[in-house]
């Protein structure tokens, strides 16, 4: 009897992961492949999760029923929110966790999950029969039939290892390279692009010295990823520190005497790098008038000896790796566990996909993750869930879910990817978005717990704490605008703060707008106020301080709105249109927007050529 299942994932990463879980939790039957099962969820470079735009695509993949939230919650060694220096917007949680913890979490979360297979082997090609995908077959020669396939193959795909002058066929982390699948894709008219990325080395903990570096401590009050990680989780944790070290001029000389040998400037290795994530030899290249680079010395785990220094990637031989490690403060007798190295991988021109991450050209065909031209384990967790849901909803017999720009950092994350492309490894960042006051970490529930609870994926249970999240802070915000409180009361508060006072009554919610107060503070005057929450509360603030922004910002997308829901026909001949320039004709031939809106995002397609579009299609 043959081997059958309705959705074969390819890749037990980041991506993989959340694809398998989001296709099984709709019902589907599903096979997830993985070349080792010790590489589930694999963390091969920083052990943490989050950071600016990242921890909103966690806390999205929280609110459409994902699982990376819930799992970081977890197995959180120190917490901190970033930016709160500056608006809410742009507030973003990161934590650092246990890696060795995070990958048995979610293996046995995979492992009890209904409808769901693991299965250790590489799969090195992909069946396509009438332009539809009919299998996958394995490295032993066992073949799979399937109607879907999601690729969510990592950093994994035809993978070389560049330290100094070696390298050498592997994936990350010393597991192997898949060899065979390029390929199969380039045989089905697929365009690849070749990326790299790099990671540090990982030194001893107990042979630094850290007497002498900054500490960097978690913040008291921890407010979860997970809607379904209680408020007093993290209420006695003992947060481990982490540190802060400077290179310095004798780093410097070390690194730019040896530069030429580096694989990164020796010519090897050929694929692009992360502009956001470079190796500490192409920062001191870029900013060479920096005197000194900020490092974090960061935990790997509870129960381990190794500390991951952040900020000093490298490709260079290990004996320079020796040096320039010793000249950094308290790290002069510091022992290196693990050496640092390049990866060189095999991904896609992202522009091949369409908004539900499927092959515009090859039915049934997903990609997620770095496979589509990522970085990071957010990014390809957030590509993963839509991925693997989009995968369920079509065998359904849905329609897909597609994210708009406007509700989510993951629309904006995919309408990057498949309206533009990408030349390096994208990162999510807030400054992506154009909507970032409406796209905040506190409201990502409001924003998608019910499009997931639409597709199939969020509980009944998750929807009903939804719901009543949603009504305690409709509640609050109504109390705050209908209790207004006297000048006799208010003033002497004002007055402490040294604020303006008021002459006649006030509402705690025109109160609560002025920027120097809080709800917090608030609550001295405010003594009927109800026990609430953490994570109402935060909304509850952010919703009536901002207000006034968040109107405008919804008036704006409405307006923007009109040309996203314009939906184009997918058999124009953009070629024939009079006017219509060519570059424009040719762009819009190769990436076939859904959208008016979409079109307009398209790098050579300008707004004349929105208008030629417009008028051809009687659109006023």
């Amino acid at each position: 009897m043959p081997n059958f299942t309705y959705i074969s994932i390819i890749g037990a990463g980041h991506a993989g992961i959340e694809a398998a879980l989001a296709a099984a939790r709709t019902g589907i039957d599903t096979v997830l492949f993985t070349m080792s099962l010790e590489s589930i969820a694999n963390m091969p470079c920083n052990p943490s999760i989050g950071g600016t735009g990242k921890g909103h695509l966690v806390y999205e993949i929280d609110a459409l029923g994902g699982e990376m939230g819930r799992a970081a919650d977890k197995v959180t060694l120190q917490s901190r929110t970033l930016n709160l220096g500056k608006g809410a917007a742009v507030h973003s949680k990161r934590i650092q966790a246990d890696r060795k913890r995070y990958h048995s979490i979610m293996k046995e979360t995979l492992e009890k999950t209904p409808n769901l297979r693991i299965v250790q082997a590489e799969i090195v090609d992909i069946g396509v029969e009438n332009g539809h995908v009919c299998s996958v077959t394995t490295k032993l020669g066992e073949v799979w039939q399937c109607k879907c396939a999601i690729i969510c193959s990592g950093t994994y795909l035809d993978s070389r290892i560049f330290v100094g002058d070696v390298n050498y066929a592997s994936g990350p982390d010393g597991f192997l390279a898949a060899s065979g699948l390029s390929d199969s894709l380039l045989r089905l008219g697929v365009k690849l692009l070749r990326f790299k990325t790099g990671t540090p080395s990982r030194v001893k903990k107990s042979t630094i010295d850290f007497s002498d570096l900054e500490v960097q401590d978690g913040e008291e009050k921890i407010i979860p990823y997970s809607c379904f990680t209680d408020d007093g989780y993290f209420d006695g944790l003992e947060q481990l520190p982490c540190h802060v070290v400077y290179t310095n001029a004798e780093t410097h000389r070390i690194i730019k005497e040896n530069i030429h040998r580096s694989a990164m400037y020796s010519g090897q290795i050929h694929g692009t790098g992360p502009r956001y994530c470079p190796s500490i030899e192409d920062k001191l290249t870029r900013f060479a008038d920096k005197e000194r680079h900020q490092l974090f010395v960061e935990p790997v785990g509870a129960d381990t000896e190794e500390m991951y220094i952040q900020g000093f990637s490298t490709s260079l031989p290990v004996d320079v790796q020796h040096k320039m490690l010793a000249s950094l403060n308290g790290f002069e007798n510091a022992q290196i566990m693990r050496y640092a190295y390049a990866i060189e991988y095999d991904c896609i021109d992202p522009t091949q996909l369409l908004a539900t991450l499927e092959f515009k050209d090859i039915k049934g065909l997903y990609g997620a993750g770095q496979f589509n031209g990522t970085s990071g384990y957010e990014e390809a967790a957030a590509q993963g869930l839509i991925a693997g849901l989009n995968a369920s909803l079509y065998l359904r017999g849905k329609d897909p879910l597609i994210l708009s720009r406007s509700e989510s950092y993951i629309g904006t994350l995919i309408d990057d990817l498949v309206t533009k492309g990408t030349n390096e490894p994208y990162r999510m960042m807030t400054s992506r978005s154009e909507y970032r006051l409406l796209l905040r970490q506190d409201n990502a529930d409001t924003r998608l717990t019910p499009k997931g609870y639409e597709a199939g994926l969020v509980s009944q249970r998750q929807y009903d704490m939804f719901l009543a999240k949603q009504a305690l802070v409709e509640q609050e915000i109504e109390r705050l605008n209908t209790t207004f409180i006297p000048p006799s009361v208010a003033n002497p508060l004002l007055e402490s703060l040294s604020l303006a006072t008021i002459s006649t009554g006030f509402s705690l919610a025109e109160l609560l707008k002025r920027p120097q107060l809080t709800y917090e503070i608030l609550s001295a005057i405010d003594k009927n106020r109800p026990s609430l929450p953490p994570r109402v509360i935060l909304t509850v603030e952010v919703t009536v301080k901002y207000e006034g922004y968040i109107k405008r910002q919804i008036a704006e997308v409405a307006r923007q709105e009109k040309l996203e829901t314009r939906r184009l026909p997918q058999d124009i001949d953009y070629l024939s249109i009079k006017g219509l320039r060519i570059e424009a004709a040719q762009k819009l031939s190769s990436i076939k927007p859904l959208t008016i809106g979409q079109a307009s995002r398209i790098s050579g397609v300008n707004p004349a050529d929105i208008s030629v579009l417009l008028i051809y299609l009687g659109i006023k």
